[in-house]
Protein backbone atom coordinates (compact mmCIF):
# COMPACT_ATOMS: atom_id res chain seq x y z
CA UNK A 1 0.00 0.00 0.00
CA UNK A 2 1.38 3.60 -0.89
CA UNK A 3 1.98 6.21 1.26
CA UNK A 4 -0.95 8.73 -0.52
CA UNK A 5 -3.08 5.96 0.45
CA UNK A 6 -1.82 5.50 3.81
CA UNK A 7 -2.14 8.84 4.60
CA UNK A 8 -5.73 9.12 2.77
CA UNK A 9 -7.00 7.12 5.13
CA UNK A 10 -5.52 8.54 8.27
CA UNK A 11 -7.01 11.77 7.05
CA UNK A 12 -10.85 10.30 7.00
CA UNK A 13 -9.81 8.79 10.34
CA UNK A 14 -11.41 10.41 13.26
CA UNK A 15 -10.26 10.42 16.34
CA UNK A 16 -11.95 8.05 18.49
CA UNK A 17 -11.97 5.47 15.54
CA UNK A 18 -8.14 5.76 15.20
CA UNK A 19 -7.65 4.64 19.43
CA UNK A 20 -10.32 1.71 18.54
CA UNK A 21 -8.32 0.77 15.11
CA UNK A 22 -4.41 0.61 16.72
CA UNK A 23 -5.95 -0.53 20.17
CA UNK A 24 -7.49 -3.75 18.23
CA UNK A 25 -4.76 -4.14 15.73
CA UNK A 26 -2.54 -4.64 18.73
CA UNK A 27 -4.12 -6.85 20.60
CA UNK A 28 -4.77 -8.89 17.84
CA UNK A 29 -1.13 -8.52 17.18
CA UNK A 30 -0.77 -9.84 20.44
CA UNK A 31 -3.05 -12.94 19.81
CA UNK A 32 -0.91 -13.83 16.75
CA UNK A 33 2.18 -13.76 18.23
CA UNK A 34 1.14 -15.98 21.32
CA UNK A 35 -0.09 -18.68 18.70
CA UNK A 36 2.94 -18.40 17.02
CA UNK A 37 5.39 -18.53 19.83
CA UNK A 38 3.82 -21.28 22.12
CA UNK A 39 1.69 -23.00 19.39
CA UNK A 40 1.61 -26.27 22.37
CA UNK A 41 -0.32 -24.42 24.41
CA UNK A 42 -3.65 -23.24 22.00
CA UNK A 43 -5.65 -26.11 20.48
CA UNK A 44 -6.67 -24.59 17.53
CA UNK A 45 -3.55 -25.71 15.87
CA UNK A 46 -4.43 -29.49 17.37
CA UNK A 47 -4.98 -32.90 15.31
CA UNK A 48 -7.91 -33.16 17.73
CA UNK A 49 -9.31 -30.05 16.90
CA UNK A 50 -8.53 -30.75 12.86
CA UNK A 51 -10.54 -34.32 13.42
CA UNK A 52 -12.78 -32.57 15.16
CA UNK A 53 -14.08 -29.92 12.32
CA UNK A 54 -13.45 -31.49 9.32
CA UNK A 55 -16.16 -34.39 9.61
CA UNK A 56 -18.09 -34.83 6.87
CA UNK A 57 -21.61 -32.74 7.51
CA UNK A 58 -19.83 -29.93 9.07
CA UNK A 59 -18.12 -29.25 5.86
CA UNK A 60 -21.03 -29.30 3.94
CA UNK A 61 -23.00 -26.95 5.92
CA UNK A 62 -19.97 -24.41 5.77
CA UNK A 63 -20.00 -25.12 2.08
CA UNK A 64 -23.91 -24.56 1.93
CA UNK A 65 -23.49 -22.01 4.72
CA UNK A 66 -20.50 -19.86 3.08
CA UNK A 67 -22.53 -20.08 -0.64
CA UNK A 68 -25.08 -18.59 0.50
CA UNK A 69 -23.82 -15.73 2.65
CA UNK A 70 -21.85 -15.11 -0.55
CA UNK A 71 -24.46 -15.34 -2.99
CA UNK A 72 -26.92 -13.22 -1.26
CA UNK A 73 -24.15 -10.37 -0.97
CA UNK A 74 -25.59 -8.46 -3.39
CA UNK A 75 -28.83 -8.17 -3.67
CA UNK A 76 -28.79 -7.22 0.41
CA UNK A 77 -28.66 -3.47 -0.68
CA UNK A 78 -25.91 -2.87 2.30
CA UNK A 79 -22.87 -1.43 0.37
CA UNK A 80 -20.53 -2.81 2.92
CA UNK A 81 -21.82 -6.39 2.60
CA UNK A 82 -19.89 -7.87 -0.96
CA UNK A 83 -18.58 -10.90 -1.81
CA UNK A 84 -15.38 -10.77 -0.24
CA UNK A 85 -16.57 -10.01 3.34
CA UNK A 86 -19.06 -12.51 3.10
CA UNK A 87 -16.44 -15.22 2.30
CA UNK A 88 -13.92 -13.82 4.42
CA UNK A 89 -15.74 -13.93 7.17
CA UNK A 90 -17.78 -17.06 6.47
CA UNK A 91 -14.35 -18.60 6.06
CA UNK A 92 -12.68 -17.10 9.34
CA UNK A 93 -16.02 -18.04 11.15
CA UNK A 94 -15.71 -22.25 10.07
CA UNK A 95 -12.35 -22.41 11.31
CA UNK A 96 -12.37 -20.54 14.39
CA UNK A 97 -15.95 -20.40 16.06
CA UNK A 98 -16.16 -23.97 17.12
CA UNK A 99 -13.12 -23.54 18.77
CA UNK A 100 -13.31 -20.06 20.18
CA UNK A 101 -17.07 -20.59 21.57
CA UNK A 102 -15.85 -23.99 23.72
CA UNK A 103 -12.77 -22.61 25.17
CA UNK A 104 -14.50 -19.41 26.20
CA UNK A 105 -17.18 -21.30 27.44
CA UNK A 106 -14.58 -23.52 29.38
CA UNK A 107 -12.68 -20.63 30.70
CA UNK A 108 -16.12 -19.59 32.33
CA UNK A 109 -15.81 -22.94 34.21
CA UNK A 110 -12.25 -22.54 35.08
CA UNK A 111 -11.32 -25.18 32.35
CA UNK A 112 -9.53 -23.29 30.30
CA UNK A 113 -6.30 -20.69 30.67
CA UNK A 114 -6.51 -17.06 30.50
CA UNK A 115 -4.18 -17.06 27.94
CA UNK A 116 -6.40 -19.55 25.82
CA UNK A 117 -9.20 -17.34 25.91
CA UNK A 118 -7.64 -14.08 25.23
CA UNK A 119 -7.06 -15.52 21.85
CA UNK A 120 -10.13 -17.12 21.55
CA UNK A 121 -11.18 -13.41 22.34
CA UNK A 122 -9.56 -11.83 19.59
CA UNK A 123 -9.67 -14.84 16.87
CA UNK A 124 -13.94 -14.13 17.69
CA UNK A 125 -13.79 -10.21 17.49
CA UNK A 126 -11.23 -10.35 14.05
CA UNK A 127 -13.69 -12.94 12.57
CA UNK A 128 -17.22 -11.42 13.28
CA UNK A 129 -15.79 -7.66 13.33
CA UNK A 130 -12.37 -6.60 13.05
CA UNK A 131 -11.63 -8.55 9.55
CA UNK A 132 -14.77 -6.80 8.10
CA UNK A 133 -13.62 -2.90 9.51
CA UNK A 134 -9.89 -3.38 8.57
CA UNK A 135 -11.31 -4.49 4.89
CA UNK A 136 -14.14 -1.43 4.18
CA UNK A 137 -11.11 1.10 5.71
CA UNK A 138 -8.70 -0.22 3.22
CA UNK A 139 -11.29 -0.15 0.40
CA UNK A 140 -13.43 3.01 1.31
CA UNK A 141 -10.78 4.88 3.33
CA UNK A 142 -12.96 5.81 6.09
CA UNK A 143 -13.95 3.38 8.96
CA UNK A 144 -17.33 1.84 8.16
CA UNK A 145 -20.40 3.42 10.63
CA UNK A 146 -21.84 0.17 10.41
CA UNK A 147 -18.75 -1.48 13.11
CA UNK A 148 -21.09 -1.59 15.89
CA UNK A 149 -23.80 -3.11 13.97
CA UNK A 150 -22.23 -5.40 12.72
CA UNK A 151 -20.15 -6.25 15.49
CA UNK A 152 -23.53 -6.99 17.10
CA UNK A 153 -25.18 -8.74 14.58
CA UNK A 154 -21.98 -10.98 13.42
CA UNK A 155 -21.30 -12.20 16.93
CA UNK A 156 -24.89 -13.45 17.46
CA UNK A 157 -23.89 -15.48 14.04
CA UNK A 158 -20.68 -16.26 14.81
CA UNK A 159 -21.79 -18.13 18.39
CA UNK A 160 -24.61 -19.88 16.82
CA UNK A 161 -22.05 -21.22 13.84
CA UNK A 162 -19.75 -22.02 17.33
CA UNK A 163 -22.20 -24.04 19.02
CA UNK A 164 -23.50 -26.10 15.28
CA UNK A 165 -20.58 -27.05 14.43
CA UNK A 166 -19.46 -28.21 18.50
CA UNK A 167 -22.93 -30.77 18.12
CA UNK A 168 -22.00 -34.31 18.18
CA UNK A 169 -23.74 -37.42 18.88
CA UNK A 170 -21.70 -40.16 21.35
CA UNK A 171 -23.63 -43.67 22.16
CA UNK A 172 -22.53 -42.89 26.06
CA UNK A 173 -24.51 -39.55 25.88
CA UNK A 174 -26.96 -39.18 23.32
CA UNK A 175 -26.44 -35.33 22.40
CA UNK A 176 -24.32 -32.50 23.23
CA UNK A 177 -21.88 -29.75 22.28
CA UNK A 178 -18.61 -31.31 22.07
CA UNK A 179 -16.74 -28.71 24.30
CA UNK A 180 -18.95 -29.98 27.37
CA UNK A 181 -16.25 -33.03 27.26
CA UNK A 182 -13.45 -33.38 29.21
CA UNK A 183 -11.16 -34.40 26.44
CA UNK A 184 -12.24 -31.42 23.89
CA UNK A 185 -10.96 -30.97 21.44
CA UNK A 186 -8.50 -34.35 21.38
CA UNK A 187 -11.25 -36.57 21.95
CA UNK A 188 -12.77 -38.76 19.54
CA UNK A 189 -15.44 -36.34 18.24
CA UNK A 190 -18.03 -39.38 19.21
CA UNK A 191 -19.91 -38.96 15.17
CA UNK A 192 -20.41 -41.95 13.34
CA UNK A 193 -22.28 -42.02 10.17
CA UNK A 194 -25.31 -44.56 11.07
CA UNK A 195 -26.09 -41.61 13.66
CA UNK A 196 -25.23 -38.54 12.01
CA UNK A 197 -28.92 -37.53 11.30
CA UNK A 198 -29.80 -37.79 14.89
CA UNK A 199 -27.88 -34.72 14.81
CA UNK A 200 -30.58 -33.22 12.55
CA UNK A 201 -33.10 -32.59 15.32
CA UNK A 202 -30.09 -30.50 17.01
CA UNK A 203 -28.96 -28.43 14.27
CA UNK A 204 -32.35 -27.12 12.92
CA UNK A 205 -33.31 -24.92 15.79
CA UNK A 206 -29.55 -23.35 15.21
CA UNK A 207 -30.29 -23.02 11.51
CA UNK A 208 -33.66 -21.56 11.77
CA UNK A 209 -32.05 -18.88 14.33
CA UNK A 210 -29.10 -18.27 11.63
CA UNK A 211 -32.18 -17.95 8.69
CA UNK A 212 -34.05 -15.38 10.83
CA UNK A 213 -31.50 -13.07 11.14
CA UNK A 214 -29.82 -13.31 7.76
CA UNK A 215 -33.34 -13.26 5.54
CA UNK A 216 -34.54 -9.59 6.60
CA UNK A 217 -31.43 -8.57 5.01
CA UNK A 218 -33.10 -9.43 1.53
CA UNK A 219 -36.10 -7.12 2.83
CA UNK A 220 -34.24 -3.89 3.35
CA UNK A 221 -32.42 -5.36 6.69
CA UNK A 222 -33.82 -4.84 10.15
CA UNK A 223 -35.04 -1.65 10.67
Amino acid sequence: MGLHRLNEIHAHLEPAMAIYLGLWLAAFAVAMVMLMKWPGRFSLLSEGYRRLLFQPWKLATFAVAATGMTVIAPWTGDPTWDYFDALLMSSLTFATAPWATGVLYRAIRGGESVLAAYVAACLWLFSASWCYDLYLLLRDSVYPITWWANLKASSILYLLAGMMWNLEWRQDGGGRFAFMAADWPEGNPGNSPQMSWRLAWLLLPIMALVAALILPFLWGGWS
